[in-house]
């Protein structure tokens, strides 16, 4: 897992990736907490090439915002995205972030 904070990081993924999963969390969110400790055991047992990446919302707001301006969706927090060439081909937030749900998503 790498945290992005620019909008050039993100962008460089996609230079280097087909696809990314992108989470944007809240640092000081419970359900957040929970979401982010799923992707933690997705990402140990990932073996897809599909890198993951995060964002804390706090820290960096613009970048939450440019997300949800770039794809057109309406911010979540904690929300996961599974990104193709600048496409959202699956997302979910809240209590819907779960390791197996990460893992069905890159069967698609």
């Amino acid at each position: 897992m790498q945290q992005v904070t620019t909008e050039q990081e993100i962008e460089q993924a996609f230079a280097q990736h087909e696809k990314i999963f992108l989470f944007k969390n809240s640092t000081t969110c419970p359900i957040s907490e929970a979401a982010y400790e799923e992707l933690k055991a997705f990402d140990e047992e990932n073996d897809t090439g599909i890198p993951v990446y995060y964002l804390h919302v706090q820290d960096s707001r613009s970048l939450s915002n440019w997300v949800a301006d770039e794809w057109s969706i309406k911010h979540e927090s904690p929300q996961a995205l599974l990104l193709k060439e600048f496409d959202v081909i699956w997302s979910k937030s809240h209590y819907d972030i779960k390791k197996d749900a990460l893992r069905d998503a890159t069967k698609g």
